[in-house]
């Protein structure tokens, strides 16, 4: 039974199988799930014993038209329904805003949803993606994703706020900047499916702005905030023109009759909906806590309702998932399948706090190797191979006999590799720095993208290197503003060429649209805070003229002109990785999980 489960894993090359796949190989009885990201609150036990009162009146009979189900949800969100257009599921939207919107190429930063770099890939497009940076906290730096943007000469840009797998959170302020910025592109999508977890701020959507804009997208989802992906169902905000666009080519029944008749039951349960978000809150800190206390196991800020860690060094994601699974019956969700990513983050959907115990006793057995198999973690310095999903980081321990950077500073004065004496391991929550190797990777089917050192739990800037693109542009984008060099701490390895770090943009960027925006009748009413005014802007789109690049979709098939493919980032050709310079350390994080105090 254990081979037949964990094979599924192996099988879906881009997603975990679902829930119906792994109870068809098992018989299911006490699987705790922390792979699917659902509110575990939501719907309340009354409203699905009503549901099931109601089952067979429900999938006896047509549902009513999607207008109907729009005009109903649009009442609730005090939103205009003809800047509204659902779907059946966010999929289906990503599938049409694709197939009608996107022409030739679109970028977006990895790790991410997948389907944001799968689905234009499917139809010819061009993939321009923008490698988040492990020593940045996988924080997206804004004004570099603009610059990268325009040295490219992308037609359409995606953020996802919160990101996922990592739930890297992008002030409202500064999304609208962005917005503005790229106000000559043919699309900016804002993926906010994720957005009612998060509390960094009151009222951090931008469905409002958008709406106002020629060009812009807000996608929310619906069965990830009110607990049911089954249903599937999500819906998109946009100035009337795009949305209707979308929505003449959805079906009139696209969405089914349990949608509506969760849709038709909100408006009786939004006290419940907001204080189940509340306690979702509430457990992603102490979860992040916990997670936090066990050795070696990085935990990355999150506004979502899931946690991204890192591994200790020398374990292996897919060892620890299928043993989870297997042992513990806790499905997790190793992340090596997502571009940009490796089989050594995990990503754990928060859950209460008894499901939690759980998850952190099963790990502290699989790990460190209080159970019967042994620890998955490998003694340092031992030479006991393991493979982190990259490359780099695997031949760096590999030349090292496991010691990874402590093993080069050793070599460098003289050590040697092997001596005894190494210092130990880092400390709980820290994980071993990796700096970038010198040497070139190849790029192939194997060769995974070499990850960034971890970010430090201190102040202190971490040094980094510029992205060098691919193919230059004719002509490089002007740096508008100038700020002074950045301050490289004392190294640690051996002496690497570094190649020119580009001058960093203003991190912060004024707000604006400093308006008070409609209260959501499920949100819990409350005054949106005006951020303090920060005198530099993001430059404007006039500031970066756009390349000539050549014209017209890529055939399916053929490797992208003047971008990045999923090989090239899975590899290195040449691209160094941009600094994520937007992510201020746990300084900027009130707390543990990355949120603020909740009342």
């Amino acid at each position: 039974m254990a081979d037949n489960v964990t094979s599924l894993f192996r099988s879906n090359a881009a997603h975990s199988p679902s829930m119906a796949a792994l109870a068809r190989e098992s018989d299911g009885a006490g699987l705790v799930d922390f792979c699917i990201p659902c509110n575990p609150y939501f719907p309340t036990p009354a409203m699905f014993e009503d549901m099931a009162t109601r089952l067979r009146e429900i999938i006896t009979y047509y549902p009513s038209g999607a207008d109907t189900i729009t005009a109903e949800l649009c009442s609730l969100l005090q939103l205009p329904p003809q800047c509204v257009a659902m779907g059946n599921g966010s999929t289906e939207l990503i599938t049409w805003i694709d197939h009608l919107l996107v022409r030739e190429s679109l970028a977006v930063p990895v790790p991410t949803f997948g389907r944001w770099t799968d689905q234009p890939m499917e139809t010819g497009k061009r993939v321009d993606m923008f490698p988040l940076q492990e020593s940045g906290g996988f924080a997206l730096d804004l004004a570099q994703y603009a610059e990268f943007i325009r040295a490219r000469g992308t037609k359409v840009a995606v953020i996802c706020n919160p990101n996922n797998p990592d739930g890297g959170f992008l002030p409202k302020h500064a999304v609208v900047q962005f917005m503005d910025a790229m106000a000559d592109l043919d699309l900016v999508v804002i993926d906010e499916s994720f957005l009612e977890f998060a509390d960094a701020e009151v009222e951090p959507s931008v469905v409002q702005e958008a709406m106002l804009r020629p060009n812009v997208i807000v996608l929310r989802s619906l069965g990830k905030n009110f607990g049911l992906h089954g249903i599937r169902f999500g819906y998109l905000v946009a100035n009337p023109a795009l949305a209707g666009r979308v929505r003449s080519m959805l079906p009139k029944w696209n969405l089914n009759s349990f949608a509506e008749h969760v849709v038709f039951m909100l408006k009786e349960h939004g006290t419940e909906y907001q204080q189940s978000l509340h306690q979702v809150r509430r457990d992603r800190m102490d979860m992040s806590g916990q997670l936090s206390s066990l050795p070696g196991l990085t935990v990355y800020p999150s506004q979502g309702n899931f946690l991204f860690v890192r591994l200790p060094v020398g374990a292996e994601g897919t060892v620890v998932r299928d043993r989870m699974l297997t042992e513990h019956r806790l499905l997790v969700r190793e992340c090596g399948n997502k571009i940009g990513s490796s089989s050594r983050f995990l990503r754990l959907v928060v859950r209460p706090q008894v499901d939690v115990r759980r998850l952190v006793s099963g790990l502290e057995q699989v790990l460190y190797g209080t159970s019967r198999r042994g620890a998955a973690v490998p003694e340092q310095a031992t030479g006991t191979g393991y493979s982190s999903g990259t490359a780099a980081i695997d031949r760096l321990f590999s030349e090292t006999n496991g010691a990874g950077t402590q093993g080069l500073a050793a070599q460098a004065i003289g050590a040697g590799t092997g001596a005894p004496g190494l210092p130990a391991a880092p400390a709980a929550g820290i994980g071993m720095p990796l700096p970038a190797v010198p040497s070139p990777v190849p790029v192939g089917a194997d060769a995974g993208m070499p990850m960034p050192a971890a970010a430090s739990s201190g102040p202190q800037q971490m040094p980094q290197q510029a992205p060098q693109p691919l193919q230059p542009p004719p002509q490089q984008a002007p740096q508008p503003l100038q700020s002074p060099p950045m301050q490289s701490p004392p190294m640690q390895s051996p002496p690497v060429p570094q190649q020119p770090v580009p001058q960093q943009m203003p991190q912060q960027m004024p707000q604006q649209m400093p308006q008070q925006m409609p209260q959501h009748p499920l949100a819990a009413p409350a005054q949106v805070p005006a951020p303090a005014p920060v005198p530099a802007p993001m430059p404007a789109a006039a500031s970066y003229p756009s390349p000539q690049m050549p014209t017209g979709p890529t055939p399916p098939g053929v490797p992208a002109r003047g971008g990045l493919t999923a090989a090239q980032v899975r590899g290195t050709d040449g691209l160094s990785q941009a600094p994520g310079a937007s992510w201020s350390g746990a300084q900027s994080w009130p707390e543990a999980a990355g949120m603020g105090q909740l009342s």
